[in-house]
């Protein structure tokens, strides 16, 4: 079987879709990366992955270029000829289903993590594409050939209470999983008497809790808190809630932060830290960087939110919840772990058993391909069926 894994950007491909075409490959398939340009690209070669690269705008309304966008779509497909697509991010499920049926793709797989900014934002623009995106999903989501992931019952609901999609179209795959091999606790150790050091990795988007996190940076260091905050990850230009670069290098030269950038070995950077937190307030799908905090055994700090809530259910006892948009409850969260090395132990050794209970990325990649085989093993038992007549 051939697959096309289609995704808005190459850094989403390479850091959420390798591990199940690794597994793909393994038992027999072909699987090729599709994405507009970018640095993450060339890193598919070295997993023996082709990548095409399709040049799309992912914040473009002008019409004549989305059409243009769509046309070259089509005509990859109807060359490349799979046997199924998997559409991941929201405007490349509504371009991929679009875009299947007319190049009669026999399988479609659309995965949404999270709502995104058209259902999220009230920024003006996003209020106007809602309709438009709305009108368009229910057009494509409810064929018979395709099935739509979600990653949290949060989302189930708020698809179906919007009538965007019939519920037996929808499969609840909870997060993509973490590879518990790779992200495992320190050995030894990492020493838990010392000055404490908190991790935020995340794209910098204002959703994701930034300003809060250095917000709250701040009142640990009127409170007196010797805490180390630390923050990874890079601007994301292509979207409207981008943090500038600019400001984040004013809260390093405040003191506040310290910036990481982007980095590559992340099972080395959590060896290091005791704490990871997500202040985010939004709709998340099951946060990758929560499950591989988790897996590093870190004491985890989020919000209650959807997708947050799957990672820590329970306040106090497999992480610590702070409201929503509050850098004082953040900062009391981990003036709390600061303050209490003992809680700090416990949240960490649970945090790890749950994502090896629940989150386990060799599960969930299994539950896809079972979504996979849902769609193409009807075609398999037609094809069998016409060859042997």
């Amino acid at each position: 079987m051939k697959l096309i894994f289609f995704a808005n950007t190459d850094w989403y491909l390479y850091n959420f879709c390798v591990s199940t075409a690794v597994r793909l490959r393994k038992d027999g398939h072909e699987v090729v990366m599709l994405s507009p340009p970018g640095p993450f690209g060339d890193r598919f070669a070295a997993h023996g992955f082709r990548w095409i690269q399709l040049s799309m705008d992912r914040a473009s309304l002008n019409p004549l270029r989305e059409a243009a966008t769509l046309s070259r779509l089509v005509a990859i497909l109807r060359k490349e000829q799979p046997d199924l697509l998997h559409n991941y991010t929201m405007k490349c499920v509504v371009y991929g289903a679009l875009t299947a049926r007319i190049a009669r793709v026999p399988a479609v797989v659309n995965a949404v993590a999270g709502m995104g900014y058209v259902f999220t934002s009230d920024a003006l623009k996003a209020r106007m594409l809602r309709p438009l995106v709305k009108t368009l999903m229910r057009m494509t989501l409810n064929d018979h050939r395709s099935l739509l992931i979600l990653q949290n019952p949060d989302d189930v609901m708020a698809f179906t209470d919007a009538d965007l999609i019939l519920p037996d179209r929808i499969r609840l795959i909870r997060g993509t999983g973490v590879d518990t091999m790779v992200f495992q606790p320190a050995v030894p150790p990492l020493h838990r008497d010392g000055r404490l050091r908190v991790l935020l990795a995340a794209r910098l988007l204002w959703e994701k809790g930034i300003q809060e996190f250095a917000d709250a940076a701040a009142l640990l260091r009127q409170w007196g808190h010797d805490v180390e905050c630390l923050l990874a990850g890079s601007p994301d230009p292509g979207n409207p809630h981008s943090v500038p670069q600019e400001q984040v290098r004013q809260w390093v030269d405040q003191g506040l932060i310290r910036w990481l950038g982007h980095v590559d070995d992340m099972p080395g950077l959590l060896n290091t830290v005791h704490v990871m937190v997500l202040p985010s307030y939004y709709r998340e799908g099951v946060p990758k960087s929560l499950l591989e905090g988790a897996a590093s055994g870190l004491a985890l700090i989020t919000t209650d939110r959807p997708g947050c809530r799957e990672v820590v259910s329970k306040d106090g006892v497999d992480g610590l919840h702070a409201e929503a948009q509050s850098a004082l409850s953040l900062a009391k969260c981990i003036a709390r772990l600061d303050g209490d090395r003992g809680l700090l132990e416990q949240l960490s050794v649970r945090a790890r058993q749950k994502v090896l209970r629940e989150f386990d990325e060799r599960a969930v990649i299994q539950k896809t391909i079972d979504v996979y085989g849902e769609l193409t093993a009807p075609y398999a038992d037609a094809s069998a069926s016409r060859s042997t007549s």
